[in-house]
């Protein structure tokens, strides 16, 4: 939310006559649309980086409220059979489908069995906490998501995501990712123009500024330093939205670049029989697929168990094998360092935006973006509220700033934003509903100068 006083935009003017009138004709549209951006999408934008910010320490949280779930003491007596443990789970939950078993992966976690129950909302599972070493359950909780999040972290993702409101509610984040990026570009544009102008340092802000300049200085700066990690938090936010999200999909369907995934069908004829968990599990550890995993049975006649690892943190463990039921060979193996490029910079980017791939160091980094964020909005509101021209709040920058751009660069500029806001249906809506706020205004500030007119 960039603004200048008189005397700097004369400064600008005059700049702007010996470069060139292309960035001269484009700025004023760049701020404008920069200024209707920030004060109109920054509330949704600070929810988002409020509820992020506490999503990022919710690892430690689950660990402290659950641990009695989520923990056992290390034993010296071996754990008992997995389809022993399997079975005391599903007999504390008769009337569940399992659907997944995450064993204990260290001699002081719990095994995890999940299972789909009919009376939970969708992407909503029970799992029941055994102890590997006695086969007793240990709890019984609603997780959610394929990352199984305990009922907490599930709680504050619901937030993050959608407000707990549902599909209406998730329109609020895939506006903020949708014009994250655009109003953090067009900040670098305005704050490195008018840093190129005066001569003066592009990251540091002015240490001997005051007033408005003072405030100008801190948050064009600020925005400078933390530009890529927004780019990147829009960017990773868009792929889990509701409307651009199912666009996202479509582009990688078309360019290849889905996850892989391991292939569960079998060949041949079917063979009756079941190995169990134990020996799966064992055929999976053989292919160092080791580590935290999450088997999947087979969904019915002529498919395999599916063993997954589910490591977030760097390096990325996402090996997965398929495994027969009837004789325990495994049958396929996919490795996460056989991924595409950019299947691997999916993971990558959707762990990261979690603060999971780099464990504290990541969670700090968000931490820091996000107050970045909040400051950038702080310090934009303030320079609106306080630039002249108006008794309540600041006018905005001048309009009709489109007409002044040479048709050369404005053809492509309307074909790019097209394209844009049909690629994210959010973002298109709402700056239609910019220049429709925009032509009544100016409507009405015509009407206004007419009957003043008349007055005289």
């Amino acid at each position: 939310m960039a603004v200048e006083d008189p005397v700097d935009l004369r400064a600008e003017q005059e700049d702007v006559r010996r470069r060139g009138p292309t960035w001269s004709a484009l700025r004023p549209l760049v701020l404008r649309l920069h200024f209707y951006a920030g004060v109109f999408i920054a509330p949704f934008l600070v929810i988002a980086a409020l509820s992020g910010m506490l999503y990022v320490f919710t690892p430690q949280l689950d660990e402290v409220v659950y641990d009695h779930e989520l923990h056992v003491a290390a034993s010296t007596e071996p754990a008992r059979p997995l389809d022993e443990q399997i079975a005391a789970a599903r007999a504390a939950r008769p009337g569940d489908e399992l659907m997944a078993v995450r064993p204990a992966p260290t001699a002081t976690d719990t095994t995890q069995v999940i299972f789909e129950a009919p009376d939970l909302p969708a992407s909503y599972r029970r799992t029941a906490f055994v102890d590997p070493y006695t086969a007793d359950v240990r709890g019984v909780l609603e997780t959610y998501g394929s990352g199984q999040a305990l009922p907490i972290r599930a709680w504050v993702d619901n937030l993050h995501r959608g407000l707990h409101l549902g599909d209406a509610g998730r329109l609020y984040s895939e506006l903020a990712a949708s014009w994250m990026w655009v109003v953090a570009l067009g900040g670098i544009a305005l704050w490195i123009g008018r840093r190129r102008r005066n001569r003066r340092s592009l990251v540091l802000p002015e240490p001997r500024a005051s007033g408005r300049r003072r405030l100008l200085s801190w948050h064009g700066a600020t925005g400078l330093w933390i530009s890529i990690g927004l780019l990147f938090l829009s960017a990773t936010g868009l792929t889990w939205s509701q409307h651009a999200g199912g666009n996202v999909t479509e582009l990688r369907s078309a360019l290849s670049w889905e996850t892989p995934v391991v292939s569960t069908e079998l060949s041949g004829p079917v063979r009756q029989g079941d190995v169990g968990y134990d020996r799966v599990l064992a055929a999976a550890h053989a292919r160092d697929v080791t580590g935290a995993v999450e088997i999947v049975p087979p969904a019915g006649p002529g498919q395999a168990y599916g063993v997954q690892q589910t490591g977030r943190s760097w390096p990325s463990q996402q090996d997965a094998v398929a495994v027969d039921p009837a004789s325990g060979a495994v049958v396929d193996v996919q490795r996460f360092a056989d991924y595409p490029l950019a299947a691997k910079l999916a993971r990558w980017g959707i762990d990261a935006h979690m603060g999971l791939l780099f464990g504290l160091p990541n969670q700090l980094v968000l931490v820091v973006l996000m107050g970045g964020l909040l400051t950038l909005i702080a310090t934009g509101y303030r320079m609106w509220w306080t630039r002249p021209g108006s008794r309540a709040f600041g006018r905005p920058p001048e309009r009709g700033a489109w007409r002044r751009v040479p048709g050369r660069v404005l053809a492509p500029i309307v074909v790019v934003v097209a394209l844009v806001g049909y690629f994210l249906p959010m973002m298109g809506l709402s700056l239609l509903a910019f220049l429709v706020l925009d032509l009544l205004l100016g409507w009405r500030a015509r009407r206004r100068a007419g009957n003043e007119e008349v007055a005289r």
